[in-house]
């Protein structure tokens, strides 16, 4: 005689309650955060669909996206949850967890970084779940103590009522009559099983968001698949005005809001506040870095401004093999004895356009070494790569045009001193006295007077004096005063804000002479 295999009830009611818990919340992280979007996420696409995931994130299907996402996933987590419309649940969730997994597959070669974790070679999360759920929906639905027992043995005892067979059929006879739910106050206590737990959930939700502050709510990781990056995203975005303008520096077309590369290098300027640049390092890893380029790409900044180093070329040169376009335009570090190699190392790294770091030229220009900016230029002007010098002194602008040097740009600091830390008896050039941090810009008022005589394209950098001042005071400065792009460095969650801001101020500039070139 065999022997009856009783099934795992417990542990397979406990599998669907886990997967049920882990949706349903992805759902609800999503609905509680309105800036929420599964933009950034489908900008990361990377596979042979990445194409058609990527133009869902910037077209006007993107809200029916994001409701399907948020909404499919409360509905299917609910269901899985208590055990209610168990198989349908279970089927729906592995069309929308397969839409994720094909969308980022876990392959080699296409990953964000090789030891991700949830990542595991062609394994992931995603997949995992996926295959779990298409057991939840082969198995009978009397495996699970659920809702759905729970309302069939409802339907079956009022059917039954009152109603008495003929013929009495053994139970060890006939294997499905044993199958048949009976409702009784056990049945019915081991079938509302999720409930307790559906209230311990709730309570720790409740209490997860609603006593954090402002960055303990926005600053930390919550999802980590199902539509989400790894990381949280506080501006959406369908919060987009529109994306900024663009113009010419030689043959680039640029957007006139840049990505600047020092908060992702680590150099923070934060004045005494030594721990910052520590932070910023822990903060931008090499995803956070992409997931930045990503969504600058999707508001419309298509170039950042990058240091010439192996770490920089490297999270560079992987970001356009996982699909990234954006333009780099290096900040390069030429040498006395050596004004070429560091440039030309740069240019057969891939940047679009190369200028000379700012304190760099400052001090050749004190030193009186135009020779060395003369070599500089006439090995790189003309040959493709728009070539620019950088310069804190409107001293070094005024050399290269005294001397009609062949510049292709200029990268030039701008901004008002009328901020806290501004300390008026900061007179001397950066190179013999930087110990005050107003030498950014010693001579704005200056700066704009001389540069409405030069018809070359100028990218002002240190416009918001470091952090010292707002986006909104720092872009009207300096557009008013002739820039004719921003250079700012910029967090994941300020993009969006600060492209909207770019958006308002130029359609509202006041007094400004210099014509954008």
């Amino acid at each position: 005689m065999a022997t009856k295999i009783k099934p795992p009830v417990w542990l397979l009611t406990l599998v669907r309650i886990l997967i049920g818990w882990h949706l349903f919340y992805e759902g609800l992280i999503k609905l509680i955060n309105p800036a929420w979007s599964a933009a950034p996420y489908l900008m990361e696409s990377t596979w042979i669909f990445s194409g058609f995931f990527k133009s869902l994130a910037t077209s006007s299907a993107l809200p029916v996206v994001d409701f399907i996402n948020i909404w499919g996933l409360i509905f299917i987590g609910f269901g899985l949850f208590v055990g209610l419309m168990t198989r349908i649940s279970a089927v729906s969730g592995v069309i929308l967890l397969l839409s994720y997994y094909i969308s980022q597959p876990p392959f080699t070669g296409l990953m964000l970084s090789g030891n991700l974790e949830g990542n595991y070679i062609w394994v992931n999360k995603n997949l995992i779940e996926i295959v779990m759920l298409l057991l939840i929906a082969r198995i009978p639905k009397q495996w699970f103590f659920s809702f759905d027992n729970l309302l069939t043995g409802i339907s079956f005892n009022r059917f039954t009522k009152n109603k008495t067979s003929s013929i009495e059929i053994p139970k060890t006879d006939n294997p499905k009559f044993s199958e048949l739910p009976v409702l009784d106050r056990r049945r019915v206590i081991k079938n509302l099983i999720s409930i307790p737990i559906l209230g311990g959930f709730s309570y720790a939700v409740l209490k997860n968001f609603g006593y954090e502050s402002y960055e303990e709510k926005n600053l930390k990781i919550n999802g980590v698949t199902s539509a989400s990056v790894k990381a949280a995203n506080f501006a959406g975005l369908k919060d987009l005005k529109e994306k900024p303008p663009t113009s010419k520096i030689g043959n680039l077309e640029i957007s006139r809001l840049i990505c600047g590369g020092n908060l992702i290098a680590g150099f923070a300027h934060s004045r005494d506040l030594i721990y910052v640049s520590r932070l910023l390092k822990t903060y931008f890893t090499n995803e956070k870095i992409w997931d930045t380029f990503r969504l600058c790409e999707a508001c419309g900044i298509n170039s950042a401004v990058i240091r010439t180093a192996s770490d920089s070329i490297k999270v560079m040169n992987r970001y356009w093999k996982l699909g990234g376009e954006i333009q780099w335009l290096a900040q390069t570090y030429p040498k006395d004895d050596d004004v070429i190699t560091n440039s030309q190392w740069a240019i057969d790294s891939g940047a679009s356009a190369v200028y000379i770091q700012g304190n760099i030229a400052d001090r050749w220009m004190q030193a009186g070494r135009l020779d060395l900016f003369e070599k500089w230029l006439n090995h790189f002007y003309g040959k493709g790569c728009p070539v620019g010098v950088g310069a804190h002194e409107l001293e070094t602008v005024k050399a290269m045009e005294k001397n009609q040097f062949p510049v292709d740009f200029y990268m030039k600091t701008l901004h008002p001193h009328n901020y806290w830390s501004y300390q008026k008896d900061e007179s001397k050039p950066v190179v013999i006295n930087n110990l005050r941090d107003n030498y950014w810009s010693r001579t704005p008022e200056d700066t704009a007077s001389y540069m409405e005589t030069i018809n070359k394209p100028w990218i002002a950098f240190k416009v918001l004096a470091a952090g010292a001042l707002s986006p909104k005071n720092g872009f009207k400065y300096a557009f008013e005063n002739g820039a004719d792009f921003a250079c700012v460095g910029m967090f994941d969650y300020q993009v969006v804000d600060d492209c909207n801001i770019l958006s308002d101020t130029l359609k509202n500039l006041n007094g400004r002479k210099r014509n954008f070139v």
